[in-house]
Order: structure tokens, then sequence, then C-alpha cells
């Protein structure tokens, strides 16, 4: 946008991504306004005052919206918004904060994205970068947002963790680096249930990208292996899979440059996090950080809250708090690392899950299904006559389940498979409050 001082830009949404936004489009000069329909929280408030910024909580002014020359649409708002129908219908321009906060940026882009894993790969990524001495930040779907970071400090590299909502806004955003973990159906609640029109959007990873560029995915993920063969990606391409590992160790090379990795030597256990760090590694080394740094870091990382995250034991009993796995392949995953007799927790909101890939799973690993939320009835359909079926509604009621069930030698693993927003906020407060539950317990004891 050219003249910035004369252009309007108006934020739909003050979380994170929308206040980074709207602080960004203030120090460029733009005329700003934030609308968020529901309560801003008392933080994002007090900033949006400190900085002067204009914003309405409660409501959408339309006067106000639809004067805006381009709209910055915060990723939790869907299509479907009546805010958002009609300003597809005048025609405003709508993109993401990522679209929108690229052009003030000199710095160079690690983008990363898939059904399951980004969030490790990001911060694993982040934390080799960072521990090699460069100058970078950590953002996008995770921590400070990009836009916010860009307006404070511009940093030289960027690792960004992307959602498939914050592709869906980006048009002209090409990444330095891209990085696919994986595409298995998810949220298409918010893609009319069609698995293709999600998949179009994790592939725009791929959108912009220069043959200078590198594209890093999953050689074993057969979703993408077509795309691939359909789309040429221009940058160089860098797959990763189960072909790099024999013996206990992954090797994944980048032209002349190699990296093994003995996987008995990280903390993040189980065939994902091999996929995880492989990915990271691949994305280090695009960015130019030495092979020894890269395992340095490698072998120190402990791992991200709420993935496959060891919250104690007791009395024999581990529990392991894995609600960030809101789909069906993340809790693939965790069932594939169980090395004992599993209580698995699972439930919320469904978004239209297939449980079938976890059949073989959870008759040969599964001991009890402990079933929370408000409606449990799909999962009990699925998994009642292959394992015992314990319906419970709150997360009181399900640890209880578990701490009655649970013997000496099992493991306890609360990975849900479905989204939190019937019984909680978000995954992560499910999460905390799932970890405080059994941290209680483990005092009482």
């Amino acid at each position: 946008m050219n003249d910035s001082k004369q252009q309007r830009v108006v934020i739909l949404g003050g979380g994170e991504s929308g206040y980074g936004s709207a602080v960004l489009a203030k120090s460029k000069g733009f005329d700003t306004f934030l609308s968020d329909a529901g309560t801003l929280s008392d933080k994002y408030r007090t900033l949006l005052d400190q900085e002067g910024i204009d914003y309405e909580e409660g409501g959408h002014t339309e006067e106000k919206i639809l004067s805006a020359d381009l709209i910055v649409k915060s990723p939790g708002i869907p299509e479907k918004a009546p805010i958002v129908r009609l300003l597809r219908q005048q025609g405003v321009k709508i993109v993401s904060e990522i679209e929108f906060a690229r052009p003030f940026s000199s710095g160079r882009t690690i983008c990363i994205t898939g059904s399951n894993g980004k969030t490790t790969t990001t911060t694993l990524t982040h934390r080799i970068l960072a521990e090699a001495g460069y100058n970078v930040a950590v953002g996008g779907n995770i921590g400070e947002s990009y836009a916010r970071t860009v307006a404070k400090e511009d940093k030289e590299w960027y690792v960004l963790e992307l959602s498939s909502f914050q592709l869906d806004g980006c048009y002209d955003f090409g990444a330095d680096v891209a990085v696919l973990m994986n595409i298995t159906p998810d949220h298409l609640d918010r893609y009319d249930y069609v698995f293709q029109n999600y998949i179009a959007s994790k592939m725009r990873i791929t959108n912009n990208q220069s043959p200078e560029g590198h594209f890093i995915y999953c050689g074993d993920d057969k979703v993408i292996l077509g795309e691939v063969a359909k789309q040429s990606p221009a940058a160089e391409s860098h797959p990763f899979g189960r072909c790099n590992i024999a013996d206990g160790v992954a090797t994944v090379c980048l032209g002349e440059r190699k990296v093994a990795i003995e996987l008995d030597r990280l903390h993040i256990k189980g065939l994902h996090n091999a996929y995880n760090a492989m990915a990271a590694t691949l994305a280090a080394l695009a960015a130019g950080v030495a092979e020894e740094q890269i395992l340095s870091t490698l072998y120190s990382f402990e791992g991200v809250e709420h993935r496959l995250e060891r919250v104690c034991e007791i009395d024999g009993v581990e529990w392991i708090n894995d609600s960030k796995a809101t789909n069906v392949d993340s809790v693939w995953y965790a069932l594939e690392s169980m090395k004992r007799p599993t209580i698995w927790i699972a439930g919320g909101t469904d978004k239209g899950n297939d449980y079938e890939p976890l059949m073989e799973f959870v008759g040969k690993k599964v001991k009890v299904l402990v079933c929370m939320g408000l409606n449990n009835s799909k999962l009990i359909d699925n998994f009642n006559g292959i394992v015992p079926v314990y319906n419970t509604s709150s997360l009181d009621e399900a640890v209880e389940v578990c701490r009655q069930v649970a013997q000496s030698g099992d493991t306890v693993l609360l990975s849900p498979a479905c989204a939190s927003f019937d019984l909680f906020r978000n995954y992560e407060e499910r999460g905390r409050l799932f970890k405080a539950k059994v941290l209680e317990m483990a005092q009482n004891k």
C-alpha cells in the first residue's frame, strides 16, 4: 500500500495477531482501527490504550469497517462470520497479519506448517538458530506475533509457525525456507468438510518461493507427494522420512552438508519427533547453521509444553499431558510412542474426526479409554467393545476415573484428538488444568 498516511487499515480481532497488526499499522502511519466482536482481554485493552490505537469491542460498527482500504483479519475469525461476508461482498481487500507485515521487514523467513508437529519443529528450529547466535525471532501462530516484532525491532531471521488460517490470507508472501510437516484431515469445519480445500490451504506454504529458496517436506506423506507431483514447487526440494533412518540414526543432507542424528540421544521420543528433528535440521542447514551446533541443540532440547509432556509419576503410574493433540493424526503419533499399557483420555469438540487410523494402536496399546467432554457419543461408538470405555463430562471426573483404574506400570495419556472448546477456552488451559490436577494428587500422596 502506497502513501500509507492516506490509507485506512482496519484490524478484525483483538488477540495477539490483531494487536501486533494494529501496532505495526500505527507505527507506519496508517489510519488504524481495531474491532473485536467479543471482549478484549485486559492485557490487550491496556496495550491498545498505551499505543493510542482507536478500537471497539463487543461488536462491529459497519461504517467504520467498510471504510477500510485494507482489512487485516485475525486467523480465528472464519469466512462465514457476517462481517467478513459483508466485506467480501463489498470487495474490500482482506489479508492475514503475515501478509500485512512482510513488506515492512527485511528479515529472512523460515515458515513451518503442517497438521501436526509444527509447534515442536518451530520451537526447535528457533532454538537452534538462537543458540548459534543468530538475530532471530519466533512467531506466527506461537509467541509474539510477526507484525508486533517487525514493528518493535526487525530481526534478520524469523521462524514462523503458520496455521492454515494464516496461510489463507497470504497472496504475495513467499517464504525463504518453507517446511511442510504433514497434511492430514483437520479443521474441516472451516473448509466445508472438504479435505482438498484444507490441502490447498496447506500447500500455500510454497506460494511465491523463488528457485533460490528451500522447500522441506515429509516424503512419507502421500498427500504431500501427490500435491508436489501436481504443482512442482519452484524452490529447491528437500524431502525427509523413514528412508533417512537406519540403525537408530537419522541422516539428512542439504547439498554437500550432512547431519547424522542419534535418535536415542534425543529427549523427545517417537517417530514423529524424529521427523521434527530432521525437518528442523534441514531448515537450520538452509539458514547456514554449523552441523555441530545443530546437534548440540537437538540433544539438549526437551520439547514443548502440552506435547507429550511428562507431568510426573505417582505410585508407578506415569501421567503425560498431550493436550495439543487436537486431531487423529497427532494422537496416532502419541500412541505410537507409548511403551506401557495406556489409559487414554480423549474427547472434546469433534472436528469431523475419522478414528479408523487409531484402531490398531488402541487394540494393542490402550488399556482403558476415558472420554472427557460434553458429547462423547462418537468416541464411545467407535471404541466400545475394543477397550473398556468410561464416559465423563469434566476434567475432575476423568482424572478420578484414571486414578482408580491405573496400576503401577501404566501410563495415563491426555491426548484428546479433539478441540477443547466444550469445556475449556483452549488446549493450553486444558493442559495446564490437567497438570495442576495431577500435581495436586502427587502432593497429597
